[in-house]
Parts: C-alpha cells; sequence; structure tokens
C-alpha cells in the first residue's frame, strides 16, 4: 500500500514544483500515520532513505518526530538541485518502495528553497 499523497501548499502542487530547474533545494515531507503504524512507517522511510542517500545530487536528510505522543514526522532532506531529485522520485524502484509504507499513512511533499534573513538565516 503507498502512502496517500496530499499537497502541503493549496496553490503550489509538488507537480508545479518538480518542473522547477533551480538548485539546492529543501524537501519537506510530513507524515501522518496511526500510532499503531509508526514501526512500519519508519522501516519504510528508512528504506527509502538507503535509496535516496545513492543518487546523483542527494545531500543528507533527517528525520523528526513530533513529541507528547504525536504520531506525527517531518523528514528534511537537502538536493543540490530540482532536477536531481526528480530523477530520484520518478525513478521506478523508489515508486516501487511506496508500496511499503503502512495503509492510511499520509505524505506531504514540498520542496523549498532556504533563505537569507539578516541576522537570522544564511543561505
Amino acid at each position: 500500500m503507498a502512502p496517500r499523497f496530499e499537497e502541503l501548499d493549496a496553490i503550489t502542487t509538488l507537480a508545479d514544483q518538480i518542473q522547477a530547474e533551480e538548485g539546492p533545494i529543501v524537501l519537506i515531507n510530513l507524515f501522518t500515520v496511526d500510532a499503531k503504524d509508526e514501526e512500519a512507517l519508519l522501516t519504510a522511510w528508512a528504506h527509502d532513505a538507503d535509496f535516496m542517500k545513492t543518487r546523483p545530487g542527494y545531500i543528507s536528510t533527517q528525520l523528526h518526530k513530533g513529541i507528547a505522543g504525536s504520531s506525527s514526522f517531518v523528514n528534511y532532506a537537502i538536493w543540490q538541485d530540482v532536477q536531481s531529485f526528480r530523477a530520484a522520485f520518478n525513478d521506478p524502484e523508489f515508486q516501487s518502495r511506496l508500496a511499503d509504507y503502512p495503509a492510511g499513512a499520509v505524505a506531504r511533499p514540498h520542496l523549498f528553497r532556504k533563505l537569507a534573513i539578516a541576522n537570522h538565516c544564511v543561505a
């Protein structure tokens, strides 16, 4: 069973973003899952992460879990550019791995770029 995909942004879809030609980018993917399926989600995510880190343009990833009993997870992955992410995401091997996610899991992937804000953030 693949996770159900939902858009994080109602105006700009992942399909729109994946056509862009820019970089570096950050993938933010918010996952929600039933508490009973957390281990299955972690196993599927680790399997995906193992694949992604072998792909050209991959830089790093980190998974975060909500606290206080939350069953929400955030994946933060850095890619050299959209083209590299697009190639990895559309790879048939990656697409086949989506079947490993638990039924009921929801994924909300969206691409971002870092901003430079004086005295707060560096690009």
